[in-house]
């Protein structure tokens, strides 16, 4: 189905996001490649090599000139949010002087998302009417009637004494879980939080055990308040690792200098292991014999809320340089970089919001798995979502027709060349499946799996964190104790 159609079908959508900006974007000229159907077929890659331009103009030509800023970000242009320099003591003063709403540590995570652009065009946390949109619909529809992807809710919820505080006043003040001052949401909207039906909607599944829910649903405020953000100053971690959170406009101007003419993003959660390497290393491959000459791989770690059985993140990013120190991927042709949103594990959904924060983030393929954003179901022994249907629905969401989605073949542990390889179902029992969660049992336990699964240097890093952190749990266990 055509984007047209899509439009067509959806019409009775008569409800509108913020103007978009007069000024065009200067990724506006770029020459980019689109996916016109669904290419979750046995020849992934081959099926991307399509030469019409974005739909969003009809003046772009083939013969302009490849550039690496390939995509158009969604809404024309990157939203920044973060107030300039020089008005900064006057805005201060201004926020200091209103209601005040306090944050929480993932809705700075959030602040952070929406103050660079990863949102685009969102400006703030969402009115009810693109929460509405955006938990039924899984897209935001632009006064020019076009539409952008948005599957999950980007909100801010409040509780009954905030909304109080704040009464009739259009505009609050933002405060950090520090106390310091954040920035000031302005016109804003307070509406019912319905927890259930967001839990529902976004989940598909009310069960108890939901790790994003846990955290940041369950205790939330019963309101939600929406408006537009104006940041005071760059939202930093101070953790060592702000030199890896790039924004969106600072990844295309890296994309840029480096002349790419082809961006592929992977996304994890997980320390890179040597079948990820694989899958990134091919389709680089498969990139240059398509004709690109220089596609550069956006390995993109998630850097936001996790739940507490992942991997830290200072720990996989110390991981992932082990991975490009030993050659298992090129530098010279690998950025990473952290992508600072929360992890929601909402299987279909949210990859969906992966995807779109890669389009503006300037990468015209994104990678896709089994399972991606998914995870055990929280009650009974089994996934909570078919794993198979994130890439699917990747290659039917409407808002995201002009990304290149790029399903992988599976990759296992070949126990006859002792080496991650892709799976041959001829001879099946050759391969070993090494999951996530057995992956971190090996380390936790001080086994080393098999010859060839990680990159020695990078392993090491994974055993050092579990014997620190069982070093830690064995002190307060005899803090305990003794007391």
């Amino acid at each position: 189905m055509s984007l047209s159609m899509k439009l067509h079908v959806t019409n009775h959508l008569n409800l509108k996001l913020y103007p978009q900006t007069s000024e065009r974007s200067s990724y506006a000229d770029a020459k980019t490649k689109i996916r016109t159907k669904a290419i979750y077929h046995r020849n992934q890659l081959i099926s991307q090599a399509y030469k019409p331009t974005m739909h969003v103009s009809s003046s772009f030509s083939s013969s302009c000139p490849v550039k690496s800023s390939l995509i158009e970000p969604d809404g024309g242009a990157l939203v920044d949010l973060v107030v300039p320099e020089s008005e900064r003591v006057k805005k201060t003063l201004e926020a200091e002087a209103l209601p005040k709403l306090r944050l929480t540590k993932v809705d700075i995570e959030w602040v952070l998302v929406i103050s660079e652009g990863w949102a685009s065009p969102l400006r703030g946390f969402m009115r009810e009417n693109e929460y509405l949109q955006s938990l039924h619909f899984s897209c935001l529809r632009m006064e020019d009637g076009s539409v952008v992807n948005m599957s999950l809710p980007i909100v801010l919820a409040i509780d009954d004494e905030t909304k109080e505080r704040i009464g009739s006043s259009p505009n609050v003040g933002m405060v950090g879980p520090n106390g310091d001052l954040v920035g000031i949401l302005q016109s804003i909207e307070i509406y019912k939080h319905n927890k259930e039906e967001r839990i529902a909607r976004t989940w598909g599944t009310t069960a108890p055990g939901l790790p994003y829910v846990e955290e940041v649903i369950t205790h939330a405020g019963n309101w939600l308040v929406g408006g537009d953000l104006e940041v005071l100053s760059p939202i930093k971690y101070n953790d060592g690792l702000d030199h890896y959170r790039l924004s969106p406009q600072q990844l295309r101007k890296e994309f840029d200098r480096r002349q790419a003419d082809a961006v592929f993003a992977f996304q994890l959660r997980n320390p890179v292991h040597n079948g990820h390497a694989l899958l990134m290393n091919d389709t680089r491959r498969r990139l240059l014999e398509m004709g690109y000459k220089n596609p550069i791989l956006l390995l993109h770690p998630l850097g936001g809320f996790t739940k507490s059985d992942d991997v830290p993140l200072d720990v996989r990013m110390e991981q992932h340089g082990k991975v490009l120190e030993d050659g298992v991927l090129d530098p010279e042709t690998t950025i990473v970089a952290i992508f600072p949103s929360p992890m929601h594990y909402a299987g279909p959904t949210e990859v969906q919001w992966h995807a779109k924060a890669r389009i503006n983030a300037g990468a015209n393929f994104y990678i896709v798995g089994r399972d991606p954003a998914g995870m055990g179901h929280p009650t009974e022994k089994r996934d909570l979502y078919d794993p198979d249907h994130g890439k699917k629905v990747l290659s039917m969401a409407l808002g995201l027709e002009k990304l290149n989605i790029l399903p992988f073949r599976v990759a296992a542990y070949d126990t006859v060349d002792k080496k991650m390889a892709f799976f041959d179902p001829s001879r099946a029992k050759d391969f070993l499946f090494i999951s996530g969660t057995k992956m971190r049992t090996y380390a936790r336990n001080g086994e080393n799996p098999p010859d060839g699964f990680m990159c020695p240097r990078g392993w090491k890093v994974l055993v050092k964190y579990y014997e620190s952190l069982q070093a830690e749990e064995a002190s307060l266990q005899q803090a305990v104790l003794t007391t």
